[in-house]
């Protein structure tokens, strides 16, 4: 059974003694889901945006609560192989949708985030899915909706890194006008200039340093509150440096499930 926490207890823990009410972010990797399912959470976390419950052996979404303000999911690396349709239904408001590394195999399943109006960004990699011969033509068609499909667009242009935290609003159009009405582009440019030619002179990297030790103390204070588990907030490097560890021990772990 590797020794991984079960999702109350970890739920429980990442409120850190706030209301379910309050928690805007919730972050779940490698925890272990109730028989597939999701436990410990209910409509009380009306407030969720982020919600992550990467590689908790999750078989279904039925027990999802209604998450109206949600925006971004994170699904990957679980069993999920059906059942969509609960996402339209309990968080229509999904903006970015990852179900990489799950039993996804034909688009019969995916048609069920038709439904998903908001929805950008779809990521599918590592799903048995990706092999069907038109893969990206037929989801693209299949989803008018979206932008991104495993991180590009259907001109093939990358999903820009910051289009997920910047848009938090949802209006880009309106961030674009903002950025051309910001008044007389001369004289900005001017002052940029003179920033950067300052940063030149090793500001720059003395900043970088600064943020880094910043990200140190912080996984140290982590690390006290909950041994299990370092990951929140981190650098996306840091994730996948712990989910590769945890990689590795499932096949022993899913093994000995097995004979049970």
């Amino acid at each position: 059974m590797g020794g991984a926490m079960e999702m109350k207890k970890r739920i429980n823990l990442e409120l850190r003694n706030r209301a379910p009410e309050k928690v805007t972010e919730l972050v779940l990797d490698n925890c272990r889901s109730s028989n597939g399912e999701i436990e410990g959470l209910n409509d009380s976390f009306k407030e969720l945006e982020f919600l992550s419950m990467a590689n908790v052996e999750l078989t279904s979404l039925a027990k999802l609560p209604t998450l109206s303000k949600l925006r971004k999911l994170e699904l990957s690396d679980n069993v999920i192989s059906g059942g969509l349709e609960v996402l339209a239904e309990r968080c229509p408001n999904l903006t970015y949708l990852n179900l990489s590394g799950n039993k996804i195999k034909d688009l019969g399943t995916v048609e069920a985030l038709q439904n998903l109006k908001n929805l950008k960004s779809l990521d599918l990699f590592n799903c048995e899915i990706t092999n069907l011969e038109d893969y990206r033509d037929s989801i693209f068609e299949l989803l008018q909706q979206i932008t991104y499909l495993d991180g590009f667009d259907q001109e093939d242009n990358e999903a820009p890194d910051s289009e997920d935290d910047d848009d938090e609003d949802g209006d880009e159009d309106d961030d674009d006008e903002g950025e051309d009405e910001a008044g007389p582009p001369g004289e900005y440019e001017e002052e940029d200039d003179e920033d950067d030619g300052g940063s030149e002179l090793g500001e720059g990297e003395e900043e970088e340093e600064v943020g880094l030790s910043y990200l140190m103390k912080e996984e140290i204070q982590d690390e006290d509150d909950d041994d299990d588990y370092v990951e929140e907030g981190g650098d996306e490097e840091e994730e996948e440096g712990v989910r590769g560890e945890k990689r590795k021990r499932d096949p022993e772990d899913e093994g000995e499930e097995e004979e049970d």
